[in-house]
């Protein structure tokens, strides 16, 4: 029975194919990686070509930035003797087509440019994919089914058959041996054994390799050369050239520059002392608008312009004295009239003079304008003028507000009169400051020229002035601002942009090197302020080597 069981185990286990093949239907053909691409360069110019089908689309940056060059003519001599003009494409390309293009194995292609910027010459092989070769592909297949025939797959590995037939052979001997002394204890003790021979066989690490694979170690993943833009294994990034025309990527070729040290301050915008003001009332009193209404924010204002009226607040106390004071002029006009008219009757007749007459009307006169004065009073109202030319940047007040003497209703400055007040903490010499630029929160720098520093400290600080040149209108009163000026002795660096550095993964501060045409590296580095826009290099990169900096966050970005 024995014998009968393990002749049923080998037969009833099924032929597999190696692991990763199909012994049923042809495999399905794989697509290639990636366009044919050819990348020159020279010291002016970077070309790239990618090759789909018949046609060869030219991509023709400068080398230093990066910039597209849409304005050159090139002409393409592809192999022996075959010049093709390219033509521009509204995208800022350009594309070739020709017929020898088509087919397999390297090509070689000399591309001529005509720029007004200078003229050059590039020339290089363009790596086309042979095509597979029939005969080759049967004579593997053949192998593979060869191969494959010669294993079997138990438990889910496959065991090469020779050393199944090598354990079957073993158990079958001792089999025989135990039959001639006809113990059955025996018998089924060797035939358990021969079995476990068998299965020991398959679990051993002795099946050879199939033909081009290493079972040993495991094979390294291959980057592929796609189109499309990814995070290679090392770190770096492949950008296609169309992806970089989308991201509008630009580099910069470092180069060590002389520079003084700067200074970091705190500061915020305020309005020229010289070319600002503000409206108040002297008295207080409720507020009534003029007939063209109250000013609004962003309107231009002259000097002079009425901008509200105040109507002043009388106490009680107060009404009570004026009024008693216009009741003691009134009753004096009474008695000046009264002897007015008694004393022009006696003039008639003569027998008082006449100065006496026109010393009454004096009299009465001016008591009739006391009266006029006291009663005005209570009836008129402040005028609130616009104290210079400028734009209404503050407007407090509404019409029949009640508003007192130190309340700032108006503010008027004029936009192009803003300075920085920055703080400045610490011993430092602040007589020497040039250079200054200041940085707002969105990222847009200021040109500021110094004006002073204060000689009492505020907030235990120093008080330093700075005026802004050409400030843009979307400058407010009262921002924060960061100032970098340069004060102390000259330093030695690379200065790049401060968008050429970003932050990586762990935190670290990154410039992304573009190596080749269609590649970049992350480089950490090791960075300190040099201005509001800029940032000195003092560790990480060289002189000479090509350093994004526009684009460089999106690059980061790729995955």
């Amino acid at each position: 029975m024995a014998p009968l069981a393990l002749a049923s185990l080998l037969s009833t286990v099924p032929l597999a194919a190696h692991e990763g093949h199909d012994h049923g239907a042809p495999p399905a053909a794989v697509p290639t990686a990636g366009s044919p691409r050819i990348a020159l360069h020279s010291d002016a110019y970077e070309l790239v070509g990618i090759l789909l089908g018949d046609r060869l689309t030219l991509f023709l940056d400068r080398y230093a930035g990066n910039a597209p060059v849409t304005d050159a003519g090139l002409v393409v001599t592809i192999g022996i003797g075959a010049d093709v003009a390219a033509t521009p494409t509204p995208e800022g390309t350009y594309v070739v087509a020709s017929d020898r293009l088509v087919g397999a194995g390297p090509l070689e292609l000399v591309v001529a440019i005509a720029h007004p910027g200078g003229d050059d010459l590039l020339i290089g092989t363009l790596e086309r994919p042979a095509a597979p070769a029939p005969a080759a592909g049967a004579a593997a297949g053949s192998r593979q089914a060869s191969a494959q025939a010669e294993s079997i797959v138990i438990a889910g590995q496959p065991v090469p058959a020779v050393y199944l037939a090598m354990g079957a052979a073993l158990a079958l001997g001792l089999l025989l041996g135990a039959t001639f002394r006809r113990s059955r204890a025996a018998l089924s003790a060797l035939s358990v054994t021969g079995l476990i021979l068998v299965l020991m066989t398959a679990g051993t690490d002795l099946a050879i390799a199939h033909e081009g694979h290493d079972h040993g170690e495991a094979a390294k993943a291959a980057t592929p050369a796609g189109d499309t833009p990814r995070r290679l294994a090392d770190g770096s990034v492949f950008a296609p050239k169309p992806t970089q025309r989308l991201l509008e990527i630009r580099t910069q070729v470092t180069k060590t520059e002389e520079a003084r040290k700067t200074l970091a301050l705190v500061g915020r915008v305020i309005a020229d002392p010289n070319r600002s003001g503000q409206v108040q009332s002297i008295t207080g009193g409720r507020i009534v608008a003029p007939e063209s209404g109250l000013p609004r924010l962003g309107q231009n204002v002259r000097r002079g312009d009425i901008l509200a009226s105040v109507e002043q607040a009388v106490p009680q106390a107060d009404r009570t004295t004026i009024a008693e004071r216009v009741g003691e002029i009134e009753q004096q006009i009474a008695m000046v009239e009264a002897k007015l008219k008694r004393s022009r009757g006696l003039a008639e007749r003569a027998i008082a003079p006449q100065s006496q007459v026109i010393d009454f009307e004096i009299e009465l006169a001016g008591l009739m304008r006391r009266r006029e004065i006291v009663g005005r009073i209570r009836i008129e109202r402040e005028v609130l003028r616009a104290p210079l030319d400028g734009v209404v940047s503050a407007v407090r007040v509404v019409a029949g507000q009640v508003v007192g003497s130190r309340d700032v209703l108006v503010q008027i400055v004029d936009p192009a009169g803003l300075w920085v007040e920055a703080l400045s903490y610490g011993d430092v010499d602040l007589s020497q400051l040039d250079g200054a630029s200041a940085l707002l929160p969105g990222g847009k720098a200021l040109s500021l020229s110094f004006r002073g520093t204060g000689r009492a400290l505020q907030q235990q600080a120093t008080l330093v002035h700075f005026a802004v040149e050409d400030p843009p209108a979307t400058v407010a009163i009262g921002q924060p601002v960061r100032v970098m000026a340069r004060n102390g002795a000259s330093v030695s660096g690379i200065i790049l942009p401060r968008d050429a550095v970003v932050r990586g993964g762990n935190g670290e501060a990154l410039v992304w090197r573009h190596t080749d045409p269609e590649r970049f590296e992350p480089t950490p580095v090791r960075t300190e302020p040099f201005d509001a826009t800029r940032l000195v290099i003092r560790s990480g990169v060289a002189p000479g080597e090509r350093i994004v900096v526009r684009g460089a966050e999106h690059l980061n970005q790729i995955r």
